[in-house]
């Protein structure tokens, strides 16, 4: 006794032991939780806010960019207005075009052109015209069509940059960013168009998207100077942040980020930066760290509350639990354990109850209820407290009344009772339940119900799922009636189930002789074996299968048919396959005839190609021959001017002869195995040069101007480098022949917005009538502009456009506004390369 009397208090003292032990142990696993919980809380803020000034910064950056490029368009087509309205020849059009395109432009103060000494010559505002900008305060040396985006300006027009500008009193931060495009006039005079930008409607967007009183925006040159700003402590226009972590750090390798430490302001602070898509600006957001600490303090301090509750509950719970096991005895200790099992039990039960989405409930015998869970709040809207005492007859529709009624009459003895019943929810709307209820019956010797335990599932959805499924297969059954294309189903023992009215009218067979029938009893053997293959094949692996065969209409002829068969599964009827059948006889009937046409075609072209390759070849020997001796009468008769002209006319007629030989035998080359052209990597831009330096001595005969602008970007596209020299010969010798004496040509090269080069040659000629522009590329064809003796043979263009579809690309003829003809050729771009912007 006294050894087991020792065990006994060893084994409580073990008990406490253990129970201290393990409340130590939840002490530290909440306090470890709640730590966890906080850092994981820190890091969710921190990620919010950098995602939050991420995404700021990008609407910014979006705004800027987009603000900046319509003021790039408008100063554009504005320069261009004032060249073709000649501004030399009066500033008051000038200055009304100006106002009104400034009132197209919110947020523009004032619109300004300047010549290239920077006087100002017409402005929106009228007391700035006559100034004259001082020196540096503007870029003057722009080229035309160059654009230039300067620093913040303080001041409140072009005035304050005058040379003769007094310094004056202005409001802090007040100022403009100049924005300048260089245009050139039709007299050939360079122009300033200045447009002063309003930082304020930058600032004033800013706040708007920050929404935040704390937060600072700024808009930064790519060397750093504060442009516009906003928020509290911010810096204002002007300064320069030329050291800040975005310039020393990240630009330009990284063009947007978001990172915690040093910003603009000299606290701590949630950086995100965005560099623009176009322009040289940088959007900067910055969100003070002691407001995302104070944010996650604030979210924390209720689980810090909770955690330090729970502590202290655990330590009451431990000692609590020490002290009853070292006063009570094993029997008390099960006793409390069973208590609390019995309450947990009765806990989850509630629980599941307020879970389960069906209406549960309890009646007396009568049929009132005297229990119902929460879900009957969510259906009727009313507390719970209202239904109880009411029977559930009551609350449904008076159709089902006597239904749900006879569930809990007396004399109805099933154990199971179920009916379907409509309940009207709080939204109005009508729900279907089906409704089971079970009698509870008294445990003594009478046996007599005690009152009645139920459930009602809602089975509206899957009700009316149901009533949508017969109706959608009513419809599709309609649907393949109606089908023009024969249908039928066979199952897997070979024999049709349906056949719709095209499959009757195309076979002869009534459906009546079909349902049941196996499908080779209404077919050849030939026929029948086919379908068995191409039906075991679906059978083995599913899916779809099409195939061709002849098949026997009714009218006795063999009809081409396309025949194509699904497997559909199924598991209450079994699987079965869906046959359709299209009728294609007369669809082969026309490609067999033009088969024999292309044939036909293709047989003629090669023909007509050698018949013109060997005439060619055939008539270039004689024409040397005459252009050999007409050569050698010119300078025999040189003493002789009468005999020397007539062969001057037959050296000229066989040249032109020739000519005409060599385009003929192009034309041949191009459309024949003979003439295939060889791709290769090649910059475009070598080329075209090289054939200008060939004709220069046709331009210096006629004094033309050659204006070559192909950019310092190379233009890189696989081309037969003879070809494409052939094409641009070609068009640049045109362009030439066209064009007046003392006139310019202008060719150009540049990349589309869809990746493709272009090759443009503009002339100065009579240009083409509008009603040519398509013609004038088909073989023997001319401008009816050119036939005054300037124009050749008429196969030039035609091989130019041959040459040019045979490299994957096409070629362009059109009128230019200042008169002139524009021919314009594109090529696929062989690499990625990124449009030059100049600033």
């Amino acid at each position: 006794m006294p050894r087991l009397a020792s065990f006994k208090v060893l084994n409580n003292r073990v008990s406490s032991a253990l129970a201290l032990a393990t409340g130590i142990l939840l002490t530290l696993a909440t306090l470890g939780a709640l730590c966890l919980l906080g850092w994981h809380e820190y890091e969710v803020r921190l990620d919010e806010d950098r995602e939050r000034g991420d995404l700021q910064a990008r609407v910014l950056e979006d705004h800027v960019t987009r603000s900046m490029g319509t003021v790039s368009v408008a100063l554009k087509y504005l320069s261009t207005d004032l060249a073709r309205a000649d501004i030399l020849g009066g500033f008051a059009r000038s200055d009304a075009m100006l106002a009104q395109a400034l009132v197209a432009l919110p947020f523009v103060r004032e619109l300004s052109v300047l010549d290239t000494s920077g006087l100002v010559l017409s402005s929106s505002s009228a007391n700035e015209i006559g100034l004259r900008i001082a020196p540096g305060r503007l870029p003057t040396d722009l080229a035309a069509g160059q654009e230039a985006l300067g620093a913040f300006q303080a001041g409140r027009s072009l005035a304050s940059l005058a040379d003769q500008a007094t310094p004056g009193k202005t409001t802090a931060g007040l100022g403009f960013i100049p924005f300048t495009r260089a245009f050139r006039s039709r007299a050939g005079q360079n122009f300033i168009l200045v447009a002063l930008l309003n930082p304020d409607y930058f600032s004033n967007f800013q706040l708007f998207t920050l929404n935040n009183d704390k937060n600072a925006a700024y808009l930064l040159g790519y060397q750093g100077n504060v442009l516009a700003s906003s928020g509290p402590d911010a810096l204002p226009p002007g300064a320069t942040v030329a050291q800040h972590p975005v310039f020393s750090r990240y630009l330009p390798k990284t063009e947007h980020a978001s990172y915690v430490g040093e910003g603009v302001r000299p606290a701590r602070q949630v950086v995100a930066f965005r560099l623009s898509k176009s322009r040289p600006l940088v959007v900067l957001v910055e969100q003070p760290y002691a407001d995302s600490l104070w944010r996650w303090f604030a979210s924390m301090r209720w689980f810090a509350a909770a955690a330090a509750c729970t502590v202290v509950f655990i330590l009451f719970v431990t000692f609590s639990v020490r002290r009853s096991l070292l006063a009570r005895e094993a029997a008390n200790a099960k006793l409390t354990a069973a208590r609390l099992d019995l309450v947990r039990r009765e806990r989850e039960l509630r629980v599941l109850l307020k879970s389960v989405q069906e209406l549960i409930f309890r009646t007396d015998p009568q049929g009132a209820m005297t229990f119902v869970n929460e879900r009957w709040e969510a259906l009727r809207g009313q507390p719970v407290e209202q239904a109880l005492g009411k029977a559930l007859a009551a609350f449904v529709e008076p159709a089902d009344f006597e239904a749900v009624a006879h569930l809990f009459a007396p004399q109805n003895g099933a154990g199971v009772r179920m009916a379907t019943a409509h309940l009207r929810a709080v939204d109005g709307a009508l729900h279907r339940f089906d409704v089971t209820v079970v009698p509870l019956r008294d445990t003594g010797d009478s046996g007599a119900i005690v009152g009645f335990a139920g459930s009602a599932v809602d089975v509206t959805e899957r009700f009316a799922a149901q009533q949508a499924l017969q109706h959608q297969l009513a419809f599709v059954a309609s649907l393949l009636e109606i089908s023009p294309a024969p249908v039928a189903t066979i199952n897997s023992r070979g024999q049709y189930t349906s056949v719709n009215r095209a499959w009757e009218d195309f076979m002869g067979i009534p459906r009546e002789q079909v349902i049941g029938q196996r499908g080779t009893a209404f077919m050849s053997e030939a026929d029948a074996e086919q379908h068995a293959q191409a039906d075991a094949q679906l059978w083995r692996s599913g899916g779809t299968l099409r195939y061709e065969l002849k098949l026997k209409h009714r009218d006795g002829s063999r009809r081409d048919v396309v025949v194509t068969k699904v497997l559909v599964p199924g598991e209450e009827f079994g699987a079965s396959l869906l046959s359709s059948m299209m009728d294609v006889s007369e669809f082969r009937a026309a490609e067999r005839a033009i088969d024999d046409a292309r044939a036909a075609a293709e047989e003629s072209s090669r023909a007509k190609s050698e018949f013109i390759a060997n005439i060619s070849h055939e008539l270039r020997t004689p024409l040397q021959s005459i252009l050999g001796f007409s050569e050698l009468g010119m300078l025999r008769g040189r003493e002789q001017p009468k005999l020397q002209s007539m062969f001057t006319d037959i050296h000229a007629s066989g040249a032109r002869m020739l000519a005409l030989v060599n385009d003929l035998l192009d034309v041949a080359k191009i459309e024949s195995s003979v003439g295939a052209i060889t791709l290769e990597r090649a910059d475009l831009r070598g080329l075209v040069q090289s054939v200008l330096h060939e004709l220069s001595p046709l331009l210096d005969a006629k004094h033309i101007q050659l204006a070559c602008v192909l950019g310092k970007q190379p233009l890189i596209a696989k081309v037969d480098p003879v070809r494409f020299q052939q094409v641009v010969r070609n068009i640049a010798a045109n362009a030439i022949k066209v064009s007046p004496a003392g006139g310019e040509i202008r060719v150009q090269g540049h990349i589309t917005e869809d990746r493709r080069i272009c090759i443009s040659v503009r002339d100065q000629g009579t240009g083409i009538p509008t009603g040519e522009l398509e013609k004038i590329f088909e073989a023997f064809v001319q401008s009816s502009s050119s036939k005054d003796g300037s124009g050749g043979t008429g196969l030039g263009l035609a091989i130019c456009k041959k040459i040019i579809d045979a490299h994957g690309g096409s070629i362009q003829a059109d009128n230019n506004a200042e008169g002139g003809a524009i021919f314009c050729v594109y090529l696929p771009a062989r690499q990625s390369l990124n449009a030059e912007t100049t600033f």
